[in-house]
């Protein structure tokens, strides 16, 4: 056994819809003799929280323990079994397969919107997440923005040049205090225009009055990480 991301349910919120049984693309939910939601196996789920969005509870969360490797060879046969083989598409490959020449990226997003100005600081998905707030130029830069930035986190992207960022302090605010985030990265460009979005999340996490870890990543145009503070 190694320690890993896996959901954890509360069984005294869940309530039995079972919305969480068909959003997870492994099966490795289902509904037990009492109408809750389970685990099936820990095996058969990777750990990815594609089932939080939809839960209208808050059950599901996303935990660290000491559980079962994901199997993506035995979750490939369950979703066989359980779906049928046109499901078995959609089951998520560890990364070294992911990475196979030929194979396509896999994308790290676990939530929508994202965009700051359309975003719900109240969104379940937020709560005690490690948060990313991009610079929207910073994914179109660096080509391993979804392995090395995004992956584990919840993202917000905003332009501090050409968008209306009135709103923006206070819904970050919201994000740190409120939602109780774990950590804040904060990715820009080496641009000047992108300072302002740095600034931003600082004076957020200060009005917030909370001790995060606070990192800033820094994009250059060349596609590579110039450096982090």
């Amino acid at each position: 056994m190694a320690k890993r991301k896996i959901i954890e349910i509360d069984r005294d919120l869940c309530n039995g819809c079972g919305a969480c049984t068909t959003a997870c693309d492994e099966a490795a939910l289902q509904l037990d003799d009492e109408g809750k939601a389970v685990l099936v196996k820990e095996l058969y789920c990777d750990g990815m929280g594609m089932c939080l969005d939809v839960c209208p509870t808050d059950a599901l969360k996303v935990v660290e323990r000491e559980v079962e490797a994901y199997d993506y060879q035995a979750t490939v046969e369950h979703v066989k079994r359980t779906r049928g083989d046109e499901a078995v598409e959609l089951v998520h490959k560890p990364e070294e397969e992911a990475a196979a020449p030929g194979a396509p990226a896999r994308s790290e997003i676990t939530q929508w919107p994202i965009q700051l100005h359309l975003i719900s600081p109240a969104a379940p998905y937020f709560r005690g997440a490690d948060l990313l707030v991009a610079a929207d130029c910073t994914a179109f830069a660096l080509g391993s923005f979804h392995s090395d930035l995004l992956k584990g986190r919840k993202m917000v992207v905003a332009c501090p040049k050409l968008d209306e960022t009135g709103p923006y302090l206070d819904k970050l605010v919201a994000l740190i205090k409120d939602a109780g985030a774990a950590s804040v990265t904060t990715a820009i460009m080496t641009v000047p225009c992108c300072g302002g979005l740095e600034h931003m999340v600082r004076k957020a996490v200060t009005l917030a009055g909370v001790d995060i870890p606070v990192k800033i990543v820094v994009v250059g145009i060349d596609g590579q990480i110039a450096g982090e503070r």
